[in-house]
């Protein structure tokens, strides 16, 4: 199953993100939240490296991130993941990371599906 990496500068906001997502995703994906840094807020390449490696079953990772820094850090990070095919979606972060939850669940999904599914989301409207 794919897995998913939840990449914010709060570890409490991806604790959170990754929670709701499980949830209302069935409860089924593999969600590793990957928050803060050492000082409290921030990213760190190397809390994101173990959450990759900790996601991963060998069918390849998706990640989710909140801001600019989380990005440059989490690209990092792969970079480091020899043994992990992951790869970033340019997505919002909660209902990014609901959708993929959801995607992963599927039997015939893959790294592309997941992250077009995460993708997805940034043409949802909470107001009409």
């Amino acid at each position: 199953m794919i897995g998913l990496v939840v990449v914010s500068h709060s570890a409490k906001a991806a604790e959170g993100i990754a929670d709701v997502a499980a949830e209302m995703g069935g409860g089924k994906a593999r969600i590793v939240p990957a928050g803060g840094d050492e000082t409290g807020i921030g990213t760190s390449p190397d809390r994101i490296l173990e959450a990759l490696e900790d996601a991963d079953d060998g069918d390849g990772v998706v990640v989710l991130v909140d801001l600019g820094s989380a990005v440059m850090n989490a690209e990092l990070a792969i970079e480091m993941a020899t043994d992990v095919a992951a790869t970033i979606a340019d997505a919002p972060i909660l209902e990014g990371t609901l959708n993929a939850a959801v995607e992963t669940t599927s039997p015939k999904a893959t790294i592309e599906s997941v992250v077009e599914r995460a993708e997805d989301a940034r043409d949802y409207y909470k107001l009409n």
